[in-house]
């Protein structure tokens, strides 16, 4: 029986797929269209949607473990919703669940409260699955590194509480560590919630003044206008996306991606080695990484 990954050709699916298949596991990838990626040697390739009931039943046959990842759409809670629900008809019992930290603070979040109502079914149904709450990625800022370089402007709004951003690598080592924990498991292990972070928070300033060292000269921190915010992404993404991370930026700007005391001892005990810092990510992208 296989691990079945959805959301298998995304920034952390992908190396979910990956590390799976590095450790030996029986690993199926959900793909939208044939050929869509190239995967790891020894990886079935199904093609389905999360919007079609029989692709998915037709993925989960055989089914021992899930990763469900569903990357941010405007009917993400029903395709999440489906997903989970076809893989308790087929008596999936070992999930993994990538949702966001805070989901259940930052209330007027489409995507935020989105991944609240599917961890709330989690825990209704009380399905045997590890939910994994990561906060800010440090791979969004690849994006805005030409701004950063260019401009010497870090022009993300984060404002000054703080996120404990966190490598994707990272992210996805978690990830295989609770997939490989419960495929490996002679029954369905408890559910149960991780908060997935870095080693320390990192403000607006903060991550300013980290590409200010990396690149031996002055970046300041572009501050927290969120109309600008939302006008820049309107251009280059759906109007209803480009609001919800404005209101994402809002509830960053007033709540931070603060984990509980010892979320990153936590994962570091699992992983066995240290989490990434940002200060390391930044010298890597500036090095060309």
């Amino acid at each position: 029986m296989s691990i079945l990954v959805i959301g298998a050709t995304g920034t952390v699916g992908s190396l979910v797929v990956q590390g799976l298949a590095r450790e030996g596991a029986s690993v199926t990838a959900l793909v939208r269209r044939p050929g869509q990626a190239a995967l790891p040697a020894g990886v079935k390739r199904v093609v389905g949607d999360l919007t079609d009931i029989a692709s998915l039943r037709q993925a989960m046959a055989g089914v021992r473990t899930l990763f469900l990842l569903n990357a941010l759409a405007a009917d993400e809670v029903t395709q999440s919703l489906q997903a989970l629900g076809v893989a308790r008809e087929a008596g999936i019992q070992r999930i993994v669940y990538l949702s966001v930290i805070h989901a259940d603070l930052y209330t007027d979040v489409p995507h935020f409260a989105g991944k609240h109502t599917v961890e709330r079914m989690i825990e209704s149904l009380d399905l045997p699955a590890t939910i994994l709450r990561p906060a800010y990625f440090m791979q969004n800022d690849i994006g805005i590194q030409p701004v950063i370089e260019q401009h010497g402007v870090f022009p993300m709004p984060i404002g000054g509480i703080g996120c404990a951003m966190v490598d994707v690598r990272d992210i996805a080592d978690i990830a295989v560590a609770e997939l490989l924990r419960r495929d490996r498991a002679a029954g369905p292990l408890p559910r149960h919630t991780l908060e997935v972070v870095g080693p320390e928070l990192i403000d607006g300033a903060g991550a300013a003044a980290t590409w200010s060292r990396a690149l031996g000269r002055e970046v300041r921190y572009g501050g927290d206008d969120l109309q600008a915010f939302e006008a820049q992404l309107a251009g280059r993404m759906p109007a209803w996306m480009a609001y919800d991370l404005r209101l994402m930026m809002g509830r960053i700007q007033a709540l931070g991606h603060v984990p509980a005391a010892g979320a990153a001892q936590r994962l570091q005990a699992l992983l066995g080695r240290p989490l990434r810092s940002y200060a390391a990510f930044v010298a890597e992208r500036v090095a060309g990484g």
